[in-house]
């Protein structure tokens, strides 16, 4: 767990990506209301109005997928949840609402199931949203195994295993600061999105905010190590 991360996004090792000219906006998550509708007639020279029930639906809201991925994790039996995302965070560790959807709308959802370390990544959609909402109905398909008796859910996720990738437990500093693995940047490169990461992250906030800030300072003293030596 040492390598998640909330934000930025930790995508898992070994997962491929969806290319960014491949993603698509048309997800089939969406959230209904019922409101109301008012209908107009003519009778006898004369408007009469009646109100009647009407619903539409709406791209799902992120309060909205993130409730439903709970509500999935809850019934799976899923502990130590951890959702990564290129999203802001709250004080309460959960994504920031009214924020644009970022270039890179990734969600990586990491969790313990039976005391093992599981993730779950979507990008396929261009809207956090609609990733986080994917992630949560392929849980429920996947719990939707063992109403056939042939399987478990936990043979299921066998396939979802977190795969940790470095052994010192400290994410590399290109990952945390936002640069491809094989980028080359310089150093008043690197030291330009440490500031602006720092500014997203306030230092003198506490709980995940504060972890992110320390973070990104052991990230940007490797960089300086690595660069300096270059």
């Amino acid at each position: 767990m040492a390598n998640e991360t909330a934000y930025p996004l930790y995508w898992p090792r070994g997962r491929k990506r969806t290319p960014a000219n491949q993603r698509q906006a048309d997800a089939p998550f969406t959230t209904g209301e019922h409101y109301d509708k008012v209908l107009a007639s003519w009778q006898n020279g004369q408007r009469v109005e009646k109100t009647v029930k009407a619903h539409r639906t709406k791209q799902v809201a992120m309060t909205v997928a993130i409730q439903r991925l709970q509500d999935q994790l809850d019934k799976l039996g899923a502990d130590h949840v951890m959702l990564s995302s290129n999203v802001l965070l709250r004080l309460d560790g959960l994504p920031r609402g009214g924020q644009r959807d970022p270039d890179d709308p990734g969600v990586a959802c990491y969790f313990n199931l039976n005391k093992k370390r599981m993730v779950l990544a979507c990008d396929k959609w261009t809207r956090v949203a609609d990733n986080i909402a994917a992630i949560a109905a392929h849980i429920r398909s996947i719990r939707s195994v063992e109403n056939y008796g042939v399987g478990s859910t936990e043979q299921s996720f066998e396939g979802y295993r977190s795969i940790e990738d470095f052994s010192n437990g400290v994410m590399p500093w290109r990952r945390v600061l936002g640069f491809p693995e094989d980028a080359r940047p310089t150093l008043q490169e690197v030291e330009t999105k440490w500031k602006s990461r720092m500014k997203e992250v306030h230092p003198d906030m506490t709980g995940q905010a504060g972890l992110q800030a320390q973070q990104l300072n052991v990230a940007i003293a490797a960089a300086r190590v690595e660069l300096a030596a270059a």
